[in-house]
């Protein structure tokens, strides 16, 4: 995959770098598809929790197998195609059942590829193959990852995410997670071999505020050019960054403020930080 430059007849071209996409161009498997009301940032009760958030093109939502609970079953990639809620693209696999899943796509993973969810160690590991964490080699790259069994994904699911395994020992396996974050994670927890597919999303620049609307984004003012009745840092003659630390317009710091609970369980199962300090226990 490659960045492509467009030739800038338009304003909107001379910025504009998008990826070129490797999918099919076919519409998306109608029995794997819904429709998602649009809740604008808004929670239950019709109060804005997500600002900045409204708008956007009709979208279909995908309903994509995270718990890949077919086992043992040959499945064939039918095509790769693009979703418009996810970063990563999705593979479409037909199994020798007759069913139809949609899975993450992975880097690498083509059209005719044959994958498959096994329930123990094969004689070789393939791009796609979905197992427990115990039957992975060490050092092996995976994504999609369960943190509880029978779960399903949750782990290294967006463009070009991928976790490592470092060892598996007394049925928990160490993993460093994209993040560089190193946890602890239950061994009969299933993760799918190789990274996600769509490495050169990070690298795309949208050439316009336009194509941001168009995802259901809108735009975001800066506390500082704001009044003081409308944010903290509001207010002052001239260009003044608050003359203090960022906040939010609630008062909670912006920066460096830890909001993980002391309290939370699944601490114990974190080994490093991503910032590099070890967690004392």
């Amino acid at each position: 995959m490659a960045i492509i430059k467009r030739r800038p007849l338009t304003p909107a071209q001379r910025f504009m770098e998008l990826s070129r996409p490797e999918v099919d161009n076919k519409r998306p498997e109608r029995s794997l598809t819904q429709s998602k009301h649009c809740a604008k940032g808004r929670n239950c009760y019709g109060r804005i929790t997500s600002r900045r958030r409204g708008g956007g093109h009709k979208r279909l939502y995908r309903i994509v197998d995270f718990k890949r609970d077919i086992v043992n079953v040959p499945a064939k990639v039918v095509a790769i195609e693009y979703d418009p809620y996810r970063t990563a693209y999705l593979a479409l696999l037909e199994y020798e059942n007759g069913q139809k899943r949609y899975i993450i796509a992975l880097d690498g993973l083509k059209k005719g590829d044959t994958v498959m969810t096994l329930d123990k160690r094969p004689d070789e590991f393939n791009t796609g193959m979905c197992m427990p964490l115990k039957f992975i080699p060490a050092a092996t790259r995976i994504s999609s990852i369960e943190m509880q069994p029978g779960k399903g994904a949750q782990i290294a699911r967006g463009a070009g995410a991928g976790a490592q395994l470092v060892a598996v020992e007394g049925g928990v396996a160490t993993v460093k997670m994209p993040s560089g974050e190193i946890r602890l994670i239950n061994a009969e927890c299933r993760a799918v071999i190789g990274v996600v597919g769509n490495l050169e999303y990070r690298n795309q620049s949208l050439g316009k505020a336009g194509r941001r609307r168009w995802m259901g984004w809108r735009p975001r003012v800066r506390g500082v050019v704001m009044n003081p009745v409308d944010h903290p840092m509001g207010g002052g003659e001239g260009r003044t960054s608050g003359g203090g630390h960022p906040v939010s317009p609630w008062g909670q710091l912006a920066k460096g403020y830890p909001t993980r609970t002391k309290s939370k369980p699944s601490n114990s199962m974190i080994l490093l930080r991503r910032n590099g300090k070890k967690v004392s226990k």
